[in-house]
């Protein structure tokens, strides 16, 4: 199985993608600013489970073809890459789309109503599913921290693959509780977000140029 080690490594650069603020974030925080408290951590558990249905169709698929062919991995490693550098330059260039977001949502949440949990789940579930970080690092991060020489590819990646949600629904949560509970504070400093996002950028741009230089772990 996975080492203690790997796993070590794998969560803290599972950290380094899930905080920053993306797609599941900002619907997260749309929700929160939106519907409410529970209706945002429901998003929250939606949405883990559609990137754990994502890390299932990796370990089931894509990583087994990746296992068995170098010239997909490298394929796959620097399409993967040179997405999350863009996805890096992007976050720098939209460092407010998460402000916009957050007073776009706090604009109409007089007039919303509180979105129940079952319709919660489903929609956080296709964000997760849909969200193009998760969808690149499960393909082209998530195989290099697997051990082929110990067996049960796709055991480990599930194993993997947890980790990463439960980071996730850590993270997220974080974020659905300080938009629910703390929307005077961003109000009163909405700048405080764009750093957060040029931050974010610059480490998206930084685990591209990582992923690229990196090779098997076999």
């Amino acid at each position: 199985m996975v080492s203690a080690d790997r796993i070590a490594v794998f969560a803290g650069v599972s950290f380094l993608i899930i905080v920053v603020p993306g797609p599941s974030v900002l619907f997260t925080v749309g929700r929160a600013l939106a519907h409410g408290r529970r209706t945002a951590l429901a998003t929250v558990l939606g949405n883990a489970l559609g990137e754990y249905a994502l890390v299932a169709l990796v370990g089931l698929g894509l990583g087994a073809l990746v296992q068995r062919s170098d010239a997909v991995f490298t394929g796959v490693k620097l399409a993967g890459a040179a997405y999350l550098v863009y996805l890096g330059v992007r976050a720098l260039l939209k460092r407010g789309s998460l402000r916009a977001a957050l007073q776009e949502s706090g604009e109409r949440r007089s007039a919303a109503r509180e979105v129940g949990r079952a319709r919660s789940l489903a929609d956080g579930f296709l964000v997760g599913l849909a969200n193009p970080k998760s969808v690149v690092f499960f393909a082209a991060v998530l195989p290099q921290f697997v051990d082929r020489g110990a067996g049960h590819v796709p055991l480990q990646m599930m194993l993997l693959g947890v980790v990463f949600c439960l980071i996730a629904v850590l993270s997220d949560s974080v974020w659905a509780l300080l938009a629910s509970g703390a929307r005077s504070w961003f109000a009163r400093s909405p700048r405080r977000l764009d750093a957060i996002g040029g931050a974010g950028g610059l480490m998206m741009i930084g685990l591209g140029v990582t992923v690229a230089a990196t090779g098997r772990k076999d």
